[in-house]
């Protein structure tokens, strides 16, 4: 039987962004006509909104100063979220504790960050809504809100005005997952691939950030994301983010026009104040 060894240096053969290894629990390969259950370990292109799928949108990518108060915007409300969570102590609040890491990394002001947490004891509800877009993708729209009517209306107002609409199901359309996020700089193939065994991870995706810096995302069961984290730490690793990310299991391949289309109507959900996240199932056409 051939070892993690093995198998990674099979795969330097291989094309990157096509690797797919089948592996046992305990990362030994088996040959396919003996195979038991096994996991799949994937190198999966780009499916996330708002990362280089959309390269093709000439207009995606506005002034420095607008990404930036963006990105302020959003990590706000994912540390209300988390605090609404779990509580206001990062001590006892991993999730917190987290972003508040990458609100440094993105030199977030301390004050915004104390005002944030201050915040978020006022009474605020999380409600998830399902919509379809230009050219039948599918979103999910995370938001954190004080008034569930007012963001419903808004939410669906943007969502007609930009050609979309709501739609119940699209959720069975995304598997809920676990997902630890790595810096991707100078971090080549093989590494990545032996990184997500030590760990445990089942699949990883290449990805950008907001400002286009590189990401790897390590992928696993909802239950397993502090494992992955730990090994990931203890392999010397910065995490960027861990928690829960819902991953489509069908995606839809958009032409530009359509892409455009999609990435206007996620620009304008966006940028509604009560929305944290948006997960959509889109594809660049190659």
């Amino acid at each position: 039987m051939a070892g993690p060894a093995a198998v990674l240096t099979a795969l330097r053969t291989l094309r990157r962004g096509s690797l797919s290894v089948r592996l046992r629990a305990s990362h030994v390969c088996s040959p396919p006509w003996s195979a038991p259950p096994a996991r799949a370990l994937q190198l999966w292109p780009v499916l996330c909104a708002g990362h280089n799928k959309w390269s093709k949108v000439k207009h995606i990518k506005g002034p420095k100063d607008d990404a930036r108060a963006r990105v302020f915007m959003k990590l706000t409300m994912m540390i209300k979220l988390a605090v609404k969570e779990g509580g206001a102590n990062p001590d006892m609040n991993l999730n917190l504790a987290q972003i508040l890491e990458q609100c440094r990394s993105k030199n977030m002001p301390k004050a915004s960050i104390e005002t944030a947490i201050k915040s978020a004891s006022k009474p605020l509800s999380q409600h998830v809504f399902e919509a379809r877009g230009p050219g039948g993708c599918l979103l999910l729209i995370e938001i954190l809100t004080d008034s569930n009517s007012r963001s419903h209306q808004e939410i669906k107002r943007l969502l007609i005005k930009n050609g979309g609409a709501l739609s119940e199901g699209a959720r069975h359309n995304f598997n809920k997952r676990g997902m630890v996020v790595v810096p991707g700089q100078n971090i080549a193939t093989e590494r990545a691939l032996e990184l997500a065994i030590e760990a445990g991870a089942e699949d990883i995706k290449e990805t950008e950030d907001e400002e286009g810096q590189p990401l790897l995302q390590f992928v696993c069961e909802t239950t397993d994301v502090g494992k992955v984290r730990t090994s990931l730490q203890n392999s010397g690793m910065q995490i960027t983010s861990s928690g829960m990310e819902f991953v489509p299991r069908v995606v839809v391949n958009l032409n530009e026009d359509l892409l455009i289309a999609a990435s206007t109507l996620i620009d304008a959900l966006s940028d509604y104040p009560d929305v944290v996240r948006i997960w959509d199932n889109i594809q660049a056409d190659s």
